[in-house]
C-alpha cells in the first residue's frame, strides 16, 4: 500500500529497482553524519535488508505532483533502552533539500508506523552536529528527549541526540 501525505509527499514500498537510490544517498554530502559512505558490498546488502524487512518498512520518498523520486525513509524495529521501539531515518537528495520534504516525509512515516502498530513509540537518533535533521525532527512533532551515545555505523560511537513520538498519543 502506498501512504501519500496529503500535500506533496508521497511513499512508496521499497523495491528491488530502487538501489540506485543507495547510490545516491551514498554521497559523501550524504553520509558526511553517519560515518561516511559505504562501500559496493556494503551497500548491496544493505538493499537486502531493506527488502527482506520483516518488521517495518522502507520507502522511496516522491513528490505527488510530479512523480520525482527525492529521497528515502523508512521505519524498523530497534532494541532501546529494555524494550521494542521504532526507528527512523531518512535522506533526501541534495537538489531536494532545504524545501520542508523531509518533514513531511516523516510525518507520513509516522503515520505509517502507527498504522502497523505493534509499538508505542517511534524514535529518530540524529547527530547531535546535524542541524538540518535535529530540525526534521522537531519540525515533524518529536519530542527531544536528550543527547545519548549511539552506535552507528556498528562498532562506532556517536553523539546523538534521541527524539521520539508516542505514536499511541493523540
Amino acid at each position: 500500500m502506498d501512504i501519500t501525505d496529503p500535500h506533496r509527499v508521497g511513499l512508496k514500498p521499497w523495491s528491488e529497482s530502487d538501489f540506485w537510490l543507495l547510490q545516491r544517498n551514498n554521497a559523501p554530502e550524504m553520509t558526511e553524519h553517519l560515518g561516511g559512505p559505504e562501500t559496493e558490498e556494503q551497500l548491496v546488502a544493505r538493499h537486502r535488508r531493506y527488502l527482506a524487512l520483516e518488521r517495518g518498512q522502507m520507502y522511496r520518498v516522491t513528490l505527488v505532483d510530479s512523480g520525482d523520486t527525492v529521497g528515502s525513509i523508512g521505519f524498523w524495529e530497534r532494541a532501546w533502552r529494555d524494550a521494542t521501539v521504532w526507528e527512523t531515518g531518512w535522506g533526501v537528495l541534495p537538489e531536494f533539500q532545504g524545501r520542508g520534504i523531509a518533514a513531511e516525509a516523516a510525518r507520513a512515516v509516522i503515520t505509517a508506523a502507527r498504522a502497523a502498530g505493534q509499538h508505542q513509540y517511534l524514535h529518530a537518533f540524529p547527530s547531535a552536529d546535524h542541524s538540518a535533521s535535529n530540525s526534521v525532527c522537531r519540525r515533524a512533532g518529536f519530542e527531544l528527549l536528550g543527547a545519548v551515545k549511539f552506535e552507528y555505523p556498528k562498532g562506532s560511537w556517536i553523539a546523538s541526540n534521541d527524539w521520539r513520538i508516542d505514536l499511541e498519543g493523540i
